[in-house]
């Protein structure tokens, strides 16, 4: 029976420990993840605007960065996608890029994301050599770091949803592109609660990645971004 006792009562201090153990780690994982946040939206929040607020045009800005968000049956971008460009197209008209560059997903043949941003911006009366394509912008961390890398930009307003814009213009910054933020104007849809959550994990992970800034899916060949646009075509 002593030994029982002894058994039991060595079970429940092994047990204590390891429940100790895991609630300074679950406190050390939530502080990290709220330190995290906290510096990617503070650090860019001076730069963020909404389409009317966003001072006059800049003589000496490279582009306008859109962010793929998902097309339809290749050819019809998704509401989020169709306020990002619709939100792009305004910008160029008044005069505040002379350049768009639609970073988004073309690994495969049979979905081509940024062919339907390059459809949209024509027929919205951009001219196609004012159009630069990156198929290769699989995320938000690889469309930056090609945006500097590959095309060269210094300067640049990057175009997104709200949520979505703080991890934008923080990745864009960490490369050293001076860049401002507008969020994209709101259309007939709900961001769920599914949105914010995934940005907030994706914020923690892109911290880490423009720290230690590991290489891009694909590299390729430098692009002119003051050239014509349609060297991009694919």
């Amino acid at each position: 029976m002593i030994k029982k006792a002894e058994s039991s009562s060595k079970a429940v201090r092994i047990f204590k420990k390891m429940l100790a153990v895991l609630l300074i780690a679950g406190l050390v994982a939530a502080l990290s993840f709220g330190v995290a946040n906290t510096i990617v939206v503070m650090s860019t929040d001076s730069v963020l605007y909404d389409l009317d607020e966003i001072s006059g045009p800049e003589e000496d800005c490279d582009c306008i960065i859109v962010l793929g968000c998902g097309v339809y049956d290749d050819e019809t971008p998704t509401p989020f996608l169709h306020d990002r460009l619709a939100t792009a197209v305004s910008l160029y008209h008044q005069g505040y890029a002379p350049k768009i560059l639609m970073s988004g997903d073309h690994g495969r043949d049979d979905y081509n994301e940024v062919g339907v941003m390059r459809k949209f911006a024509l027929d919205n009366g951009v001219p196609s050599e004012d159009i630069f394509m990156d198929h290769a912008g699989f995320s938000t961390y690889e469309t930056m770091i090609r945006a500097k890398e590959i095309f060269g930009i210094s300067k640049a307003i990057v175009v997104t949803q709200s949520y979505h814009l703080a991890r934008s213009v923080y990745d864009c910054r960490a490369f050293g592109i001076d860049c401002k933020g507008v969020r994209a104007i709101q259309g007939n849809y709900i961001v769920k609660p599914y949105n914010y959550v995934r940005e907030s994990i994706a914020r923690c992970k892109d911290l880490i990645w423009c720290i230690f800034k590991p290489a891009p899916t694909y590299r390729g060949p430098a692009i002119d971004i003051h050239g014509n646009g349609e060297v991009t075509l694919d």
